[in-house]
């Protein structure tokens, strides 16, 4: 596939890497001297101007591209070059670094497929690192909620029970489950839950505590499981 990445920076350049790594064409369009200059030394076509103008875009070739990322750190320009990318019918990919913006953008921009936050991605591997092996958080829905995928633990409390007898907090939600062998699934209240079955739940910021206590045993409180 080919992609035109709208700015060399950090985000943009790692970006380009992994897509090259893994066979895809990858051409930036970059306005800082500096940052095209780095582009090209790590062998990449670069067209030096500002993303965020149609002319400058169109030497990037747009009707042959599969999709445009515009990863700068100017929310303006990348939202100009998905406008425009999205008139030549390309997938286009807008970074974002302030979460009340979204709204904003997704309201007036039907031309966006995806909105990604660099940072918010990077919390995310942060707070799987902290956390551990038994609660791996997958995606941050929105501000106050989270998928995260939890694995059944020895001294949890829920071990031993089965899905029809597990009480979640009222703002958490059983998305899918899965045995410890076997793909997680649509959930089936007649299963038992065991060490290293997976739970995946949508939860409020608020009830995680709750929930990976109920689920990994690791912190104190009493856990809400029907009939105990």
């Amino acid at each position: 596939m080919r992609f035109v990445i709208v700015g060399a920076g950090r985000v943009g350049l790692r970006t380009g890497r992994a897509l090259r790594e893994s066979g895809h064409e990858v051409v930036f369009v970059e306005v800082d001297p500096k940052s095209a200059d780095r582009a090209r030394e790590a062998n990449f076509e670069v067209i030096q101007g500002d993303g965020g103008l149609e002319p400058v875009l169109e030497k990037a070739d747009l009707a042959s591209a599969d999709a445009l990322g515009a990863l700068t750190g100017d929310l303006n320009d990348n939202f100009a070059a998905c406008l425009v990318a999205d008139h030549h019918g390309c997938r286009t990919v807008l970074r974002i670094d302030e979460d009340y913006r979204e709204e904003i953008y997704r309201k007036y921009a039907d031309a966006i497929d995806e909105v990604i936050y660099p940072e918010r991605l990077g919390a995310i591997a942060a707070k799987n690192a902290l956390l551990g092996g038994n609660s791996v958080a997958i995606a941050d829905i929105a501000q106050h909620l989270q998928l995260i995928q939890f694995t059944v633990t020895e001294q949890a409390p829920i071990n031993g029970y089965s899905l029809s007898e597990l009480e979640l907090p009222a703002n958490a939600r059983l998305l899918a489950f899965g045995k410890h062998d076997d793909p997680v699934d649509v959930p089936d209240v007649d299963d038992s839950l065991e060490v290293g079955d997976r739970l995946v739940i949508l939860a409020d910021f608020t009830v995680l505590g709750d929930v990976r206590q109920l689920i990994v045993g690791e912190n104190t409180g009493q856990p809400a499981i029907g009939g105990v």
